[in-house]
């Protein structure tokens, strides 16, 4: 038996069900404090990629890059994004929001350094930011659930339009 099948684990909407639905709420808040701000729902799916896979969270993987591929983006830049600094696909918004997003996933790393921050500001203004970080709080707050769960990939379909 591999450690992946020795133990069952908790059903956390069944068991703490206003926990998950603060959660849930705090989701669509983040959602929309990102939307008012204007912040391209492209950037916000690639963050949540990007955050998903740092963490390791397959199901975030699989729910995110499903709708980003929904949203239109392409699978040259999904399949690139593990390496986005590299490349020549992502535009100086996306990779300041990509940086930020990354240093806040990797906070116990040392923190959001200053030289991240400041580059995500000189391309976001202050609703933008606020909405990045909210967006990277819950995302990794997600992969969390998600990995400590053992949530399993696959069965994730975007919501069609």
């Amino acid at each position: 038996m591999s450690e992946s099948d020795s133990i069952s684990r908790v059903a956390l909407k069944k068991i703490t069900p206003d926990v998950s639905a603060a959660m849930g709420s705090l989701h669509t808040a983040a959602v929309s404090a990102a939307q008012d701000a204007k912040v391209e729902p492209e950037i916000l799916e690639l963050l949540r990629i990007r955050a998903s896979q740092l963490n390791g969270c397959a199901f975030c993987l699989d729910m995110h890059t499903k709708d980003a591929r929904a949203q239109g983006e392409t699978e040259q830049r999904i399949h690139a994004l593990n390496a986005w600094r590299e490349t020549p696909f992502f535009t100086e918004r996306e990779r300041a929001a990509l940086a930020l997003a990354e240093a806040v996933t990797l906070v116990h790393d040392g923190r959001v350094p200053d030289s991240v921050y400041a580059a995500a500001a000189e391309v976001f203004d202050e609703n933008q930011l606020a909405a990045l970080i909210w967006a990277a709080t819950v995302i990794n707050a997600y992969n969390r659930i998600a990995i400590a769960t053992r949530m399993v990939p696959g069965a994730y379909q975007p919501a069609r339009k």
